[in-house]
């Protein structure tokens, strides 16, 4: 199954309309997150189906591989879900800003 992608530049360009999801875990999202993004832990992606609900939904973790991961599970379950290709690090890398990152830390959010 090919999974949809979007770049960073891309979904930035979307601005705050597009509904984010971070599947990455809660200290992860602690250090550096989208400001409009909801997390959703990847483990709970099979409870949570609701915040996929209506419409397209970009998907982020810290690489692009969990979110792939979620993107599949997603799409077999009728949702409409686009992967972010590089995640949080394409993100920061990029220089965009992020909530939530510690002062002097240039890869907030992206750490293993």
């Amino acid at each position: 199954m090919t999974v949809p992608e979007i770049s960073v530049h891309d979904l930035a360009a979307l601005g705050d309309a597009a509904r984010v999801v971070d599947v990455r875990e809660p200290h992860e999202w602690d250090d550096a997150h989208l400001a409009h993004a909801e997390l959703v832990p990847l483990g709970t992606v099979p409870d949570r189906l609701d915040a996929f609900d209506g419409g397209t939904t970009y998907v982020i973790c810290r690489s692009g591989a969990r979110s792939g991961r979620a993107c599949e599970f997603l799409a077999a379950q009728g949702r409409e879900a686009v992967n972010v290709a590089g995640g949080m690090i394409a993100w920061v890398a990029a220089g965009f800003d992020t909530v939530g990152a510690a002062p002097g830390s240039s890869d907030a959010g992206v750490r293993g």
